[in-house]
């Protein structure tokens, strides 16, 4: 069998080319820290890893809108907070409102300081979360809670609970009504106020009228209670999200240990191994080049 020198050539050039890809290959794992580099290096760890890479972006997904769901419920806690302070107030005010040795212009003074208080509620009502949403208004974010009237206020939202999907399997209510906060529990805070307001700017005169002032003093007093446990109850339920989040936010670090872990073993490189190939793919590589260069150098003239 006669064998050509350009075949040689071409099997030597050949041997030589596939060493030296198999050596870059070597070296640009060195350089990523990646043992795949294309799919084609391991279909199967390669699909598995994009399958777990998927998930451990639905996770990181999941960890931001709990955080968002933290930063809204934490903001709606605290508008709650400050409700309870007010009406807390404005109990202190009704219950010395009944006290037969003020004036009319001295229960007016307390009716003006709770015109005040009506308005400031009414601010609290229409708060904004910081994208400049209405925060008690369900879904019409756009719009304001409530709007003033003669006898209290109105709500202009709907009935709607913000949703936020805080895991695979769970989505959470960042958000509460204003007519289930401030009109619920069986009263109407708006209508409350504007009642008292009425009642200690009404003058008394006769036994009828102190008689009609402490009834009505006593009718406020029992709305207010109920009021005050209305906002207590949205709050223990804001509360309990919360908690549930730092629950969730535990398993969701937890499973993206996971994941950073599973993608370690199939994509990462093993230094020690990668290392030596590549030393002996050096070695290789340098031998195959010196006998191309010494089969290429021979010729039948060499031994005339």
């Amino acid at each position: 069998m006669r064998i050509s020198t350009q075949h040689l050539f071409e099997n030597g050039g050949a041997s030589i080319g596939e060493l030296q890809s198999s050596m870059i290959k070597t070296q640009q794992q060195i350089a990523s820290g990646r043992r795949i580099l294309t799919p084609s290096d391991d279909p199967i760890a390669s699909a598995r890893a994009l399958e777990v890479t998927q998930s451990q972006s639905l996770n990181t997904q999941y960890a931001t809108n709990r955080t968002y769901a933290k930063n809204a419920l934490g903001e709606l806690d605290g508008i709650l907070g400050e409700v309870t302070e007010l009406l807390q107030n404005v109990k202190s005010s009704v219950v010395s409102a009944d006290n037969v040795l003020y004036s009319d212009s001295e229960r007016a003074v307390i009716a003006t300081d709770l015109q005040a208080r009506f308005d400031q509620l009414l601010g609290l009502a229409n708060s904004r979360d910081p994208q400049g949403n209405y925060v008690f208004s369900g879904f019409q974010t756009s719009t304001p809670a409530f709007v003033k009237t003669a006898t209290g206020a109105n709500y202009q939202g709907d009935a709607g609970q913000r949703l936020l999907q805080v895991d695979s399997s769970r989505q959470l209510a960042v958000s509460s009504p204003g007519q289930a906060v401030f009109q619920g529990g069986g009263q109407d805070m708006f209508q409350t106020l504007s009642d008292v307001i009425t009642l200690l700017q009404t003058p008394v005169v006769t036994a009828a009228d102190r008689a009609n002032l402490q009834a009505g003093l006593v009718t406020a007093n029992g709305n207010l209670k109920l009021a005050l446990d209305n906002v207590s109850t949205v709050r223990a339920a804001a509360g309990s999200r919360l908690q549930e989040i730092d629950a969730l936010d535990s398993a969701g670090d937890d499973r993206g240990l996971q994941y950073s872990a599973i993608l370690s073993e199939l994509q990462d490189l093993d230094y020690t191994e990668a290392l030596t190939r590549l030393s002996q793919q050096q070695f290789t590589f340098e031998a195959a080049q010196k006998s191309f260069v010494k089969t290429s150098g021979l010729s039948l003239f060499n031994f005339i």
